[in-house]
């Protein structure tokens, strides 16, 4: 069924999740983004991060200047950037994972999420960032091989989820109108498994002014370009998990 857990992750462990996100895995070029189809990205060296780069600098120049602007770390960062994909490369056209190897989803992340959902093996992610205003319309996560959980993490503002309380497709089924919408607060987690696997959900709302004031500054002091920006003040980030096929025994 639908699990919800109300602060699972303390802010400690918050902030850690999202500098391995944001210092390190936006920083690898196989973890595709939003941006990758229409820029050209001069990624920064192995161990370094977006965040060291000035905030004028143009990293993304688009691959038909006709259509698409350059594009410069303070845009892409605060705006543009709407989300990342760790492990399994999604095929947003053709709504399928690839049949090649996937690159290695992050041993860390892995650990944490298996430590606490041990019935799911993570093996691709959607990192999707929010601000107030945005949205994610009515979807079902019907692309993997397996009927395993779904984990969600919520960092940073408060959001509003809307779930299915019933799989219906039919819309003369009363039981295909039944939702329910919870408040996600940052740390919060959701597990999707059982009848809830294949529920239909959205996120319409982004609270704004929500984020906690302990990660309000991140990614903190050690990156002078971005203090006092207040980088998440205002920013959602959802980290979705899920396993694509079975694991080879």
């Amino acid at each position: 069924g639908l699990t919800i857990i109300p602060s699972l992750l303390p802010t400690e462990i918050q902030w850690t999740l999202l500098s391995r996100l944001f210092l390190r895995d936006l920083s690898e070029p196989s973890h595709t983004t939003n941006l990758n189809l229409h820029y050209d990205i001069q990624y920064p060296p192995p161990g370094s991060s977006f965040f060291t780069r000035p905030l004028e600098s143009i990293e993304f120049r688009p691959k038909d200047p006709l259509i698409h602007p350059p594009l410069n770390m303070e845009r892409v960062l605060n705006k543009k950037l709407r989300w990342i994909t760790l492990g399994g490369q999604y095929d947003w056209t053709n709504k399928v994972y690839p049949e090649e190897s996937p690159p290695p989803f992050p041993d860390d992340i892995s650990s944490l999420l298996k430590g606490i959902f041990p019935d799911m093996e993570p093996q691709a992610a959607i990192v999707n960032l929010y601000s107030p205003g945005d949205t994610l319309s009515l979807h079902r996560d019907v692309s993997e091989e397996v009927n395993r959980g779904l984990v969600s993490i919520s960092l940073g503002c408060d959001g509003l989820f809307i779930v299915g309380l019933r799989d219906s497709n039919d819309p003369s089924d009363p039981r295909a109108s039944r939702y329910h919408t919870v408040r996600l607060h940052s740390g919060d987690a959701i597990y999707m498994s059982g009848d809830s696997r294949y529920a239909w959900h959205a996120v319409p709302k982004i609270l704004p002014h929500t984020c906690p004031i302990a990660l309000e500054n991140w990614p903190g002091d050690q990156f002078p370009l971005w203090r006092g920006h207040r980088y998440m003040s205002n920013k959602r980030i959802n980290l979705n998990v899920r396993q694509m096929r079975d694991v080879a025994s």
